[in-house]
């Protein structure tokens, strides 16, 4: 059977744990060539890439800050010098800085929004760009390209506690419906996925009691 994403190329932030890693290995898997970023703990990102291809795929690894407009810009390009372009953005990246809202500080609030939101702007926006670029390869797709922000239940529950957070969340599903809407008349696919708490390391505290 051919594969769903064979001949396509895919970026994953934070692919080196959790949902990232998941959604990496499943791409790879289904044919696309994998694009594997990290910020630190560059031994999982290794590993990760040694998965995709010891099941036949192909992967790279990408150090870059997504909350930097150098690193993200960067980490585009070395992509496409690798595998020709992007047909595939999978805007995974997120941190948490959990606090009291009385208790707030600045690094808590902006070090959230910097990765969650900004990190997504910044990806997307360089997706875009090539997305429009390139234009459509009928071979390969039938869009130019697609973005798939990982957003959170979050973006329409309330999370005490979490304001930080939940407000990243909340701008990622407003950022995926504009963009949607701008960039649907070039073929281009946005969406986002709401995950509800997945049992990654990120939230051990909860489904470890």
């Amino acid at each position: 059977m051919r594969k769903l994403l064979e001949g396509q190329t895919a970026l994953v932030t934070g692919a080196n744990s959790g949902i990232g890693e998941g959604i990496a290995k499943a791409m790879g898997a289904a044919g696309a060539n994998v694009v594997v970023n990290y910020i630190s703990h560059e031994d999982d990102a290794d590993r990760v890439v040694q998965a995709i291809e010891k099941d036949g795929g192909k992967g790279t690894k990408v150090k870059a800050d997504v909350s930097s407009e150098h690193d993200v810009k960067a980490m585009f390009k070395t992509a496409i010098d690798k595998y020709g372009t992007v047909d595939i953005l999978v805007s995974n990246a997120g941190i948490q800085k959990d606090s009291k809202f009385v208790d707030m500080t600045l690094d808590q609030w902006y070090g959230v929004l910097n990765v969650n939101l900004t990190g997504s702007f910044l990806c997307a926006r360089e997706a875009a760009k090539e997305f429009l670029r390139r234009g459509v390869v009928k071979e390969r797709s039938k869009s130019a390209g697609k973005i798939i922000f990982i957003s959170s239940v979050h973006e329409v529950i309330p999370w005490a506690g979490h304001a930080n957070y939940a407000t990243s969340k909340g701008g990622i599903m407003m950022l995926m419906k504009t963009i949607a809407q701008e960039l649907a008349p070039h073929n281009v696919r946005v969406n986002s996925i709401g995950p509800g708490a997945i049992e990654t390391n990120i939230n051990k505290s909860a489904w470890s009691t």
